[in-house]
């Protein structure tokens, strides 16, 4: 009943917009040229050239303010430029484009770049953002490495009633903004895409929203919406392929905090840090009262997450008819309740569905193919303290319905655990190892159909047909907009996991070439991916190898580098290439058959640090160490301790080195959790003394022959350490 009053709700606002559109006034349009700090209140169109303009760098001005009602602003294909297109992306700043109130406003055509925030609009009703793009904004530099990941490039978007999420700036930001439509953008490497804060009766349809560090769309206290044949993939972070898939809280889609009632529908939304990540809020977790509730998700891609194709937690949803594939977890539903998973396609990930503490779940006709476990029901004897959610509700794990689901080459069907009321019903299992795994869980299997589980067959080969499935009582399916994206026509979507290359801008287009580590970065030899759109290559310049396995070739080839003998910490290597269009990861275009040159070097000036590990009650006066090792990187990052001897927690490190810098700029950085002092010769240049999560800190460092020595504690928790010399890429 909730999905049918939901979808004749949107109907009824999309009559509403369209009524007011044919009422609204229709202005001569005037020819403006911007300058900073204009005001437009009537009906303009922008002569078309690039405006460089700076913003104010306080996120409360904008460069231009539009103030009123019925106006449209045509910017007619004119670049509004923030900041110069070679500047890394955290110099920009300031808002480019403000609408403050107003109703049926139109923006039409602009290219922003080189901004914290393209468009903020607070407070209007009928609002379009038509064909626009948005991309090459504000984003912050990674320090995940292809070894490992750094807790510096966690997100956290749990609250936002202050506008918080402003710190991580956006494309279009919309803050109570009623009813119109966001259409034909585009939104490109930068951190946010789409943000919505108490938002509703938008259709969102069309839009291309990728390849941004943070999350594409996100809604946060936002009800009520269509989002609607998006090309939405590649918003990820926390990924290296062999190496760590954690997706740091980046997602392709993020509905928080009482986003209720909304349509997601024929959406490509793959390789994302999650595809979705749906999470009920904190009042909820304080309270048990709410939910992000009674969404319909019915025919997107959610395939090749990092980690969940689909999370949704502490809410009641459906799930109809969508893909997901390659990921870590199919769907995780922990604490989901009353949630309808309709017709979807599951295929070779670790997990289909998770559900811990779920309660009164329908699992009918889906299709799980090559995943280690299709289903795994489970409940934990105690729940964290600090939560309020358990206090106030029941979160026993009970009551799931299986039906008609088709389970292929799975290792185990349905593992369950401290779970009541479980019944399995009419499934077909075909060379699955184990049906079913249980504890003390009773489970009630009728009707199924285990005659094939010991069939000879590749299932990769032969993958049965999802089984037929009805679209339940009260629910309403939405119809595909004519002219919409289709979500198998994403161009890479349909790639796996490994397509996912995430450097310390964030996450790679494949638009221009690329050299990258094939394995570890460490190694000597080091092997290079040459990545990017179709075309040859050659070496046009070398600094410090001895040897190359090629010198020309095409793209996807691999190139082995030997460094010169004592040159393996300082090398590099520069390529040409010629081919395809490309597009630079700053945003420029060259045509096909021009010259693109990229590089890759290895730079690390430390050839070996000491570092003794000391319990922390001798940190006044260290006596024994617990163990010294000599290692060529200060780095380490861990919750459990990778150095034998060391404990969880309460030590501390001390550590020195010498360096040799030659001619240049140089920059010493550290990143530390919990603390960590530095000096440079004797000198003091780095005092971060005081316990704090992982912060960076830096501090300029001269050429020529240092001392370095360090001195780190850790308290409890995790453990960050990391201590580098770059060269300086500031202006």
């Amino acid at each position: 009943m909730h999905a049918q009053r939901h979808v004749t709700g949107l109907q009824c606002a999309a009559a509403l917009i369209l009524l007011a559109a044919a009422s609204r006034p229709v202005f001569a349009q005037q020819s403006l040229r911007l300058t900073p700090g204009l005001v437009i209140t009537h009906s303009v169109r922008i002569v078309p050239t690039t405006y460089r303009i700076k913003a104010p760098s306080s996120l409360d001005s904008a460069v231009i303010t539009i103030r009123g009602d019925n106006i449209t602003v045509d910017f007619g294909g004119s670049v509004l430029e923030g900041s110069p297109v070679g500047a890394n992306p955290d110099a920009a700043a300031g808002v480019a484009i403000r609408i403050v109130g107003g109703r049926n406003v139109r923006i039409l055509n602009a290219r922003v770049r080189g901004y914290k925030v393209g468009i903020l609009a607070r407070g209007t009703r009928a609002l379009e953002l038509l064909d626009n793009q948005i991309s090459y904004n504000w984003k912050p530099r990674l320090y995940s490495l292809v070894e490992h990941e750094s807790l510096m490039d966690w997100l956290s978007h749990h609250n936002n009633e202050h506008d918080e999420w402003l710190r991580f700036g956006a494309a279009i930001y919309l803050s109570d903004v009623h009813e119109g439509s966001v259409r034909g953008n585009r939104i490109e490497q930068g951190m946010e895409g789409l943000m919505l804060v108490r938002s509703d009766s938008l259709r969102i349809w069309n839009n291309t929203i990728e390849f941004n560090s943070g999350v594409g769309i996100a809604l946060y206290r936002s009800s009520y919406n269509q989002i609607m044949h998006n090309h939405a993939s590649y918003n990820v972070r926390g990924f290296s392929q062999g190496f760590y898939r954690r997706g740091q809280d980046s997602a392709d889609l993020l509905l928080y905090e009482q986003s209720s009632h909304n349509v997601v529908a024929f959406n490509s939304m793959t390789h994302g840090g999650d595809g979705l990540f749906l999470w009920a809020g904190q009042s909820t977790m304080d309270t048990g009262q709410g939910g992000c509730n009674d969404n319909l998700f019915y025919a997107n891609d959610f395939s090749f997450a990092p980690t969940n194709a689909m999370e949704a937690t502490f809410s009641r949803n459906v799930f109809i008819g969508n893909r997901a594939h390659g990921s870590e977890y199919g769907l995780w539903g922990g604490y989901s309740y009353d949630s309808r998973i309709i017709g979807n396609d599951f295929a070779d990930n670790r997990t289909g569905i998770a559900i811990e503490h779920g309660q009164g779940n329908e699992i009918r006709a889906n299709r799980f193919v090559n995943d280690s476990t299709a289903v795994r029901l489970w409940a934990v004897p105690e729940e964290p303290g600090d939560w309020g959610y358990p206090k106030h509700r029941d979160t026993h794990s009970r009551d799931y319905k299986m039906a008609g689901n088709i389970f292929a080459g799975n290792r185990v069907g349905l593992r369950v655990a401290q779970t009541s009321g479980a019944s399995l019903t009419a499934n077909e299992f075909i060379k699955v190892d184990s049906v079913f795994v249980a504890d003390t869980s009773k489970v009630t299997a009728v009707g199924n159909d285990t005659s094939g589980l010991n069939i000879r067959v590749d299932i990769r080969n032969w993958p049965p047909a999802s089984p037929a499935w009805q679209v339940p009582s009260g629910i309403v399916l939405p119809m595909r907009l004519p002219r919409g994206l289709n979500p198998h026509e994403d161009p890479l979507g349909q790639r796996d996991r490994s397509a996912i290359i995430v450097d310390e801008w964030g996450p790679y287009d494949w638009r221009s070439p690329k050299l990258w580590p094939r394995d570890s970065s460490y190694a000597t030899p080091l092997a290079l991916r040459v990545l990017g759109p179709p075309g040859a290559w050659r070496v046009i310049d070398r600094r410090g190898i001895a040897e190359l396995s090629s010198k020309s070739g095409r793209i996807g080839d691999t190139i082995v580098v030997m460094p010169t003998r004592g040159f393996e910490n300082d090398w590099g290597i520069i390529l040409e290439y010629r081919g395809g269009v490309t597009v630079s990861p700053l945003g420029v275009r060259r045509a096909a058959g021009a010259q693109y040159t990229f590089s890759y070097d290895r730079f690390n000036p430390v050839g070996s640090w000491s570092v003794s590990f000391f319990a922390l009650a001798d940190s006044v006066a260290p006596r024994t160490p617990i163990t010294t090792v000599q290692t060529p990187r200060l780095d380490y990052m861990w919750y459990r301790p990778a150095v034998q001897g060391v404990p969880q927690s309460n030590f501390r490190i001390a550590a020195t080195a010498g360096v040799k810098l030659g001619p240049g700029k140089y920059v010493l950085r550290t990143i530390s959790d919990d603390a960590v002092r530095v000096w440079v010769d004797d000198r003091l240049v780095i005092d971060n003394w005081k316990p704090h999560e992982s912060e960076v800190n830096v501090t300029n460092i001269a050429q020529g022959e240092h001392r370095l020595r360090v001195d780190y504690y850790q308290l409890t928790g995790w453990t960050e350490l990391r201590v580098e010399i770059v060269r300086d890429e500031r202006p």
